[in-house]
């Protein structure tokens, strides 16, 4: 199981907003749950449960998945997280290495 995180300026709905244009189309991932602050996602892929909590002007995302840090499913959640604003007016996007 591989767990990451990320703080962003979004607020959680806008996160699981993002998370359910982005998992189903990108992973093949169907929401299996959902609350106001967290969702899981699964698939043949694996199974990815997000929750996002507000502290501030921050939201904090963890993603938890069932599968090793080398699968489709894991980069796939990298990437997610990684487009997620950091700050306000922050567009967020790839990083260097990603190309899209």
């Amino acid at each position: 199981m591989a767990g990451y995180e990320r703080k962003t300026a979004l607020a959680p709905a806008d996160v699981l907003a993002r998370a359910e244009d982005h998992l189903p189309v990108y992973i093949g991932l169907t929401r299996s749950r959902q609350s106001s602050h967290g969702a899981t996602y699964t698939g043949e892929e694996g199974t990815v449960v997000l929750a996002a909590h507000r502290h501030g002007a921050y939201t904090d995302v963890t993603a938890r998945t069932d599968r090793l840090r080398t699968s489709r499913m894991d980069y796939e959640i990298q990437r997610f997280l990684n487009h997620l604003p950091y700050e306000y007016g922050d567009a967020g996007g790839p990083g260097a290495g990603d190309p899209g």
